[in-house]
Order: C-alpha cells, then sequence, then structure tokens
C-alpha cells in the first residue's frame, strides 16, 4: 500500500543547521554524506545523522525519492489530470484514487474547484485512457488530461542555500 501524508505532526522551528541538511538533501540526497553535510554546516556528522533522525520522526523528512525519468523507463506518458471533487469528499477519493495502477502523485487543492490533480505515467494511451476511466469511476469529474513535456524541480533557497553555498 502507497503511503498518504494527510496526518500533519505540528510544524516545528529550523535553525540554521537543520535549514542546511535539508538544502543538501534536496539537492541530492544520494551523494550527500553525514560527513560532508556536517562539514556544510559547521557540526560533526554524529549531529547531523541526529538532526536528520529527528526530522524524519517530526515529519519533515518523509521519505528518500528517485527522480524518475519516466520516459527512458519506457512510460512514454507523463500524464498530469486536473479533476473536480466535492470538498467534503476530496480526501477520500484521493486516497481511493491512489490505489490505480501508474498514479504517482496526487495534490489535493483547498481552493478552486479544480482541486484534485493526479499525475500517472503510462506505456500508450490506452493506458492513459483506462487511468482515466477508472478515476472517472470513482466519481471525480475530469476537467482536463495534459501530456508533461518536462518538469524541472529545484530545492527550495529557504532550506539552507545560504547555509551550504555561503
Amino acid at each position: 500500500m502507497k503511503p498518504t501524508y494527510a496526518v500533519r505532526m505540528e510544524p516545528i522551528q529550523l535553525d540554521d543547521v537543520d535549514r542546511g541538511i535539508l538544502h543538501a538533501l534536496q539537492n541530492d540526497a544520494r551523494k550527500s554524506t553525514a560527513a560532508g553535510m556536517g562539514e556544510k554546516v559547521g557540526v560533526s556528522a554524529s549531529t547531523v545523522r541526529n538532526r536528520i533522525e529527528r526530522l524524519e520522526e517530526v515529519g519533515v523528512i518523509r521519505g528518500y525519492n528517485p527522480d524518475i525519468d519516466y520516459e527512458i523507463a519506457n512510460f512514454q506518458l507523463h500524464v498530469l489530470i486536473v479533476c473536480r471533487a466535492p470538498p467534503d469528499e476530496r480526501s477520500a477519493l484521493a486516497d481511493e484514487v491512489m490505489g490505480i495502477d501508474g498514479v504517482v502523485t496526487i495534490r489535493e487543492l483547498l481552493t478552486g474547484t479544480e482541486n484534485i490533480h493526479i499525475e500517472a505515467v503510462a506505456v500508450d494511451s490506452g493506458t492513459v485512457d483506462s487511468i482515466s476511466e477508472q478515476v472517472h469511476d470513482l466519481g471525480l469529474d475530469i476537467v482536463s488530461t495534459n501530456i508533461v513535456k518536462t518538469e524541472r524541480v529545484q530545492p527550495f533557497d529557504h532550506f539552507g542555500k545560504d547555509v551550504t553555498e555561503g
């Protein structure tokens, strides 16, 4: 079963060390070592490991996910499906959509009528049609289905860019 992140913990106060660690992990978690991060933020490797453990425990860090090029992995179609859901059913429907094969991300929006955005990957248009039918069968109103050309992601600069690169 895929995890959901609807449960929120209380916000915590991040210091420069936490922000620097988060920036380094967002930039390249796979190649970031505790020693390397510690050197950049001015603390020991064991302090970095302790901080990461605390950030995981309180829910700031929810996981370490690879950045996958779906096209190279033979999923030629990267799709964004924009939907409408009744606000009181939105979260439950989003949880159900996560069970559809090919769905990789769901965003619930608090504002606007197009309040669920579904990201899916597919090998062909028939698979896209199948995903769309399953979404519709759950009771979501599909507003649009769009093919994603490229996606760009960068670390949030408030997470210590000034600390790690300064």
